[in-house]
């Protein structure tokens, strides 16, 4: 059996998220600590966060990966935004920490309104003080490929490469693999031999060993469209024989896998869920 999760919601109270996740016969699980498009209005206190951690202990789920709010932007090229997105960072890692996440996902961000090379520079320059102001935090960041839409960064493992080279605290420092963004980015991981291509282009500009989890996701968009849309497990792009082919991948299948597919109720998890475990081997 694989290590096989979702996105699942906090809404009610973030312990409820647990219980969400544990009726889905999840056994990892990723979350927002808060609403993803607004900054923060309030920080979750400590009754919040000792029932949380005791739901996890007893669930058993693990391990627990917190998402960065979509607001967020490293690369921006507005400085108060810039400023306000290092500080939310910051505030947001400690949060993932205290509740005993494993990993915080997040994206570089845009660079509209100026260049890929001084984006990618930002990027750096912001994880560099935002690893100097969390040394004592256990939990690791994970740096998510995009799609490449619009000006997004992370689309080619090159900007990995370059942003990890100029960071003192590399070692903190992970990939999230989200497959439907490889996809639409040009990586063609529908058959087996796709899917090593992509390994070995990970592998040679990042070192595979900082691959963590995989956003197991199908897509509605062509090849190399540079569109984030994601579609149910084997109904996209990528289908069953590629989804199958990273899921039985001997590089891959020990590590974390977590849906994010379209769903408007509870069935549509199960559904995806249980394509995904019909396709391990």
């Amino acid at each position: 059996m694989i290590n096989l999760g979702v996105h699942v919601s906090i809404a009610g109270s973030i312990h409820k998220s647990v219980g969400r996740a544990a009726g889905l016969g999840c056994t990892t699980m990723q979350i927002f600590l808060r609403n993803p498009r607004q900054w923060r209005k309030r920080k979750l206190n400590g009754e919040e966060i000792e029932i949380f951690r005791e739901s996890m202990d007893r669930e058993k789920i693990k391990p627990l990966v917190v998402h960065i709010p979509y607001i967020s932007n490293l690369a921006s090229n507005k400085r108060r935004f810039y400023k306000i997105t290092i500080r939310e960072f910051i505030t947001d890692l400690k949060e993932a920490d205290k509740l005993g996440a494993h990993f915080f996902v997040a994206h570089m961000g845009s660079f509209r309104g100026g260049t890929e090379i001084l984006g990618l520079l930002r990027v750096a320059n912001a994880l560099n003080r935002i690893l100097e102001s969390t040394e004592k935090v256990k939990t690791s960041i994970l740096i998510e490929n995009t799609s490449g839409s619009g000006k997004w960064l992370g689309y080619n493992f090159s900007h990995f490469r370059f942003v990890l080279e100029r960071l003192k605290q590399a070692d903190r420092i992970g990939i999230c693999l989200d497959t439907a963004h490889a996809w639409a980015a040009g990586y063609k991981i529908d058959t087996k031999s796709g899917v090593d291509n992509l390994l070995s282009d990970i592998d040679k500009k990042v070192g595979i060993k900082k691959l963590k989890i995989i956003h197991l996701n199908d897509t509605l968009i062509g090849l190399g469209k540079k569109v984030d849309r994601h579609a149910d497990i084997g109904k996209g792009s990528i289908g069953k024989k590629g989804l199958g082919a990273i899921v039985n991948h001997p590089v891959l299948r020990n590590l974390p896998f977590i849906l994010e597919t379209p769903k408007t109720n509870e069935e549509d998890d199960i559904r995806n869920l249980n394509m995904v475990r019909s396709l391990v081997k």
